[in-house]
């Protein structure tokens, strides 16, 4: 069968269905894409030369730049939290961290053509609000010093609601950020405190008046399904008051019990957990109250108003996925300045060191603090090419592939997708069976129910899956 178009129609883009059986049925650990191969294939014995050829190609093709910086100092633990983190009420650790950070900016940005223009800066953490404004004045010193930014440049920063106040919010507006996220995770007082993180609901309605007063041209809340105490009901309050919030992107994501990884949530009453039905019934209604206040479902667990950047890109088919999760910027390479911050380049990946101690002997010693990564052969490209696409676009055209890559005259004879992932077909065959795509002769497309799943229909063209532990990834629901 013949698909009529390339381009998936503005609703069918957004549109998402509900099927609790195949939700149940398709609900396993898997990676969540925001890069292919996943993070977790960056390897310890990675040559560090690569990292710098990589950053020579983009150079040669004056690629733009996305920053991010990681700022990993917290006053208190949140018990949920997956971050690289270091909870302390001290803040004089932060100076001769950003010390260090300073000093790893110039590093990289010596190996970078001026010329390159940023198109994307975001602070993330931890907690940037950590970092007093003097603080935060000399970071952004020194990137304007060592970078050159388009007058357009998304510039975006992560806050806790809780130790923040006008003043600091207005100063960050007048430096220059123009975006600005924050996580709620719930607005129930009883799933704060057992989590550790309260915030009361007068306070988060209070920071996001300065946020639009201050005149943020976005602004980003994050919520999380799953913890303890939480129920249908509780759940659907929460996302009544979110939605009074107004803001325009709106994150959900499921819990992740790994307390293996994550040794903090065990201090969480495990006991109160909501069952995988009651989780069920939670993203359900979720997702009816969010499409029906006026938010488009972007993918995984990202909604945004049609107005957004996001949507647009999404309708436009160039929406994208990176270490930061959807992004507008699909040709910019990534840089990571700071402890544990992940760089991604054309064909190369690369992770800093986790720890601080680690972090500063590098940077002592004048090395790349580079801790572990990863190149990316022909294959890989290939790969991540597909996954991206079905992961943003919800739909795959395969002579767009092959011209991308150039199968046939590179191989010289007969040869196409259905040649390359002959072993797979099957497994797309049963997803098709269970109506989570529908495949055409010149590619295929995720249905409204495959949407939610998106994940296990990227998976089937995941190479290293078969190998890997899912111990540390997320399940579906």
């Amino acid at each position: 069968m013949k698909h009529p178009s390339n381009v998936v129609t503005e609703r069918s883009r957004s549109d998402v269905q509900f099927d609790a059986a195949l939700l149940s049925k398709y609900n396993q650990p898997l990676p969540r894409y925001t890069s292919y191969p996943p993070a977790t294939e960056l390897k310890a014995n990675f040559d560090v030369k690569a990292f710098q050829t990589a950053i020579d190609q983009g150079n040669h093709q004056n690629k733009p730049l996305s920053l991010y910086c990681h700022i990993p100092f917290c006053e208190t633990p949140c018990y949920f939290c997956g971050c690289n983190t270091v909870i302390t009420p001290w803040k004089e650790l932060a100076a001769p961290y950003l010390d260090f950070l300073a000093k790893h900016i110039h590093q990289v940005a010596g190996l970078v053509k001026s010329e390159r223009p940023v198109q994307q800066l975001h602070w993330g953490g931890g907690t940037p609000n950590y970092l007093s404004q003097s603080q935060v004045e000399f970071l952004w010193k020194n990137l304007h010093q060592h970078f050159y930014f388009e007058d357009k440049a998304e510039i975006s920063i992560e806050i806790n609601p809780s130790y923040i106040d006008r003043e600091y919010i207005f100063f960050l507006r007048q430096l220059g950020f123009n975006r600005i996220s924050f996580g709620i995770q719930d607005f129930n007082p009883a799933v704060q405190e057992a989590v550790n993180r309260v915030q009361p609901e007068a306070r988060l309605f209070q920071v996001m008046d300065w946020i639009r007063s201050a005149g943020f041209e976005s602004v980003n809340v994050d919520l999380i399904y799953g913890l303890p105490l939480q129920t249908e009901e509780t759940f659907r309050e929460t996302v009544e008051k979110t939605l009074k919030l107004n803001p325009d992107r709106i994150a959900v994501f499921n819990f992740a019990y790994i307390p293996w990884v994550k040794p903090i949530q065990k201090r969480m009453p495990v006991d109160k957990f909501p069952s995988t039905a009651e989780k069920l019934r939670i993203l359900q209604q979720t997702i009816a109250q969010l499409t029906q206040g006026g938010y488009v479902f972007i993918g995984m667990d990202h909604f945004a108003k049609p107005t957004d950047e996001l949507a647009i890109a999404q309708r436009a088919g160039q929406l994208h996925r990176n270490f930061q999760g959807y992004t507008t910027k699909p040709e910019s390479d990534l840089l990571g300045f700071g402890m544990t911050s992940i760089s991604m380049l054309q064909d190369v990946y690369v992770q800093n060191h986790k720890g601080l101690k680690d972090f500063y002997r590098a940077m002592d010693a004048n090395q790349l603090p580079i801790e572990r990564g990863v190149k990316l052969d022909r294959d890989d490209l290939i790969r991540r090419t597909i996954i991206m696409e079905l992961m943003c676009q919800f739909q795959l055209s395969t002579p767009a592939l092959e011209s991308k890559y150039n199968l046939s005259f590179e191989l010289g004879f007969d040869f196409n997708f259905h040649d390359y992932f002959a072993p797979v077909l099957p497994k797309l065959d049963a997803l098709e069976a269970d109506g989570l795509l529908t495949r055409f002769d010149d590619g295929l497309e995720v249905t409204p129910k495959g949407r939610l799943l998106i994940r296990n229909i990227a998976a089937v063209f995941d190479a290293y899956l078969v190998d890997r532990s899912t111990e540390v990834f997320s399940k579906a629901i």
